[in-house]
């Protein structure tokens, strides 16, 4: 009995290394993965995209080397832009009439300032208040207006007329503050001039009266320091003649 189990064993262990070599020989190799999860290429395939279609090694590089931040602007440098306040004028529904019907629109009225004696308006319409606005601000932000300012006002009184708006502005003293309302009011605000008289003197539409204040504004003269005239010097008398003449005097 012992010799008949002997040979048994002996073919069960001979059949074992068998079934794992079958199983090692069926078991699929999985191609290896990289850090990204993509499974990588084989060694062949690596060369023969390398060298025949192109988008090998140099094709991936030229594709990373577009990938990073973006330079600066040209003219533009480091530098910040300024930061400027906006207060909104007017806004206003308008419609104008068409072949098929009325299209209604908003206007907006926008005024920008950095209260540093820089300002500005802008007015456009747009399908929306927010898109009229923003085309307003890009509007005034292409055309500033420097304003001279001196001890916190104006550097001298000027009544402008424009159309039918008609306003008066006057310095003030340190300490009377902005005596002006209205659309005058932010104008001025956003300027930087913090003392100053106005008045209103022709129309109350507010469009008019904000480009009336603007252009008076650029009418405004800058301050020019007094020069001294030195004194002419008065020549010495050194002939006969001049000795005469000075005697008749």
């Amino acid at each position: 009995m012992t010799e008949e189990k002997k040979p048994q064993e002996n073919k069960k262990s001979e059949i074992a290394p068998a079934t794992e070599a079958k199983v090692k020989a069926v078991r699929p190799i999985t191609p290896a993965r990289g850090d990204s999860g993509r499974a990588a290429p084989a060694a062949g395939a690596k060369n023969n995209l390398s060298s025949g279609s192109g988008f090998g090694e140099r094709g991936g590089d030229r594709r990373k080397n577009f990938k990073g931040k973006r330079g600066a602007p040209r003219g533009r440098g480091e530098g910040k832009d300024e930061e400027f306040e906006q207060k909104m004028i007017d806004i206003a529904r308008v419609t104008r009439v068409m072949a098929g019907g009325k299209r209604m629109r908003f206007r907006a009225c926008v005024a920008i300032g950095n209260k540093k004696g820089r300002v500005a308006i802008g007015l456009a319409k747009g399908a929306d208040v927010t898109g009229a606005v923003t085309k307003a601000v890009n509007k005034a932000k292409k055309e500033f207006t420097d304003v001279p300012i001196v001890n916190e006002t104006i550097p001298h009184e000027i009544y402008q007329k424009l159309g039918a708006a008609k306003i008066l502005l006057k310095p003030a003293k340190k300490g009377r503050g902005l005596i002006t309302g209205g659309v005058v009011r932010i104008i001025l605000e956003l300027s930087g001039v913090k003392n100053i008289t106005g008045k209103i003197l022709g129309t109350g539409n507010k469009v008019n009266n904000a480009k009336c204040v603007m252009e008076a504004l650029k009418n405004l003269k800058r301050p020019e320091l007094k020069r001294v005239k030195a004194e002419k010097e008065k020549p010495a008398l050194t002939t006969i003649t001049d000795l005469a003449g000075q005697d008749k005097k």
